[in-house]
Parts: C-alpha cells; sequence; structure tokens
C-alpha cells in the first residue's frame, strides 16, 4: 500500500507528472493523440514538471506557452479535440492525485487542472473559428 504524502517539492511533482503520464500514454483515447504527438517524452516529462512545480510551488521555471502549444495539437488532430477529451484528461489526473498525495496542495493540484482545461478548450474553439 502506498502512503499518501504531501506535494512539498520538485521530486512529488515529478512523481505526480510521469505517473500520470505513464498511464495517459496506455490511455485507450488519449494515448494515441499524446504518442502521435510527443516525439521526446523525456523532455517533455521535465518540461511538465516545470509547469506543474510553477503552478503549484510558485517556482518560476516554465517560461512556455501552453495555450498555443494545445491549438498546435488540435491543428494536427484535424480541429478534433473536444471537451471529452480534457474530461478523460482530467478523470486520470485527478486520479493519479488521490491514488499518491493528499493535502492542501493536490486539492489545488486538481483545481488549477480543472480551470485550466476550461480555459485552454475555450481558447482551441476561439482559434479554429480564425484558422
Amino acid at each position: 500500500m502506498i502512503t499518501k504524502t504531501e506535494i512539498k517539492e520538485r521530486k512529488d511533482v515529478n512523481l505526480l507528472v510521469t505517473s500520470f503520464y505513464a498511464k495517459i500514454r496506455k490511455h485507450e483515447v488519449l494515448g494515441p493523440i499524446f504518442n502521435g504527438i510527443i516525439t521526446d517524452w523525456d523532455s517533455h516529462l521535465e518540461l511538465l514538471t516545470d509547469f506543474w512545480e510553477s503552478h503549484l510551488l510558485l517556482k518560476r521555471k516554465y517560461m512556455g506557452n501552453p495555450i498555443v502549444a494545445h491549438q498546435e495539437v488540435d491543428k494536427k488532430m484535424d480541429h478534433t479535440i473536444t471537451q471529452e477529451h480534457f474530461g478523460l484528461w482530467l478523470n486520470e489526473w485527478f486520479a493519479t492525485i488521490d491514488e499518491l498525495f493528499e493535502g492542501e496542495v493536490a486539492w489545488i493540484a486538481k483545481n488549477r487542472a480543472r480551470k485550466m482545461s476550461t480555459m485552454l478548450f475555450l481558447h482551441i474553439f476561439q482559434h479554429r473559428s480564425r484558422a
């Protein structure tokens, strides 16, 4: 049985990110999307650890633009990304957090992901009308 801990430092964020994306890579619906686009998983996981460390531990490490990145994914997928894809992603994110962590930062990780998924999908949808 895994003892749940709080998310306190980068190694915790990295455990969350790597555990989560190990599931995503095998996911029946999401796996083909991610595996078809991401060519260097090690670099991508490091980037995502930077992203979540910035959001959860307030360490300014991530300098990318997730809106543009997700709009590009949608374009590569012929504009077929839906709210359901984000819902599936959130379900796996929440399950991974619940398996590994507890506490306030775990709750924040869920809340931020929920807000970001809505915002990202809205930006994807708006971008389609301009493309």
